[in-house]
């Protein structure tokens, strides 16, 4: 199994459904050393999903007082697939460490 720590849409039960065809079970976690922002999205299926144009996006500052609230879900390998295609180019994955101390995936700011 992987973790994949959400801080935004990949919380949201329809986008769940349309991207895993099931809703995802996680535990509320927190990510350091990153500051929270907004990037337009012009992907039609992702609004679609998500019902929004604007979707938060994480910014790395380094800075451990900069603290992001999510969730950190279990999935499979072809579910973290399947969540590569749900992001747009904007975003990159990257592996972090969150502050309960267990290693994970996370989407951000694709410089």
């Amino acid at each position: 199994m992987e973790k994949l720590f959400s801080y935004g849409t990949l919380q949201l039960p329809q986008v769940q459904m349309d991207t895993f065809g099931r809703y995802l079970e996680g535990k509320k976690d927190i990510l350091q050393g990153y500051k929270l922002e907004e990037v337009e999205i012009n992907d039609p299926e992702v609004i679609k999903s998500s019902g929004k144009n604007i979707h938060p996006m994480l910014v790395f500052t380094g800075n451990k007082n900069d603290e992001i609230t999510g969730v950190l879900f279990k999935i499979t390998k072809e579910e973290l697939a399947q969540a590569d295609k749900y992001e747009v180019s904007a975003y990159k994955r990257v592996k972090e460490v969150f502050k309960s101390g267990t290693s994970g995936w996370v989407y951000v700011e694709n410089e």
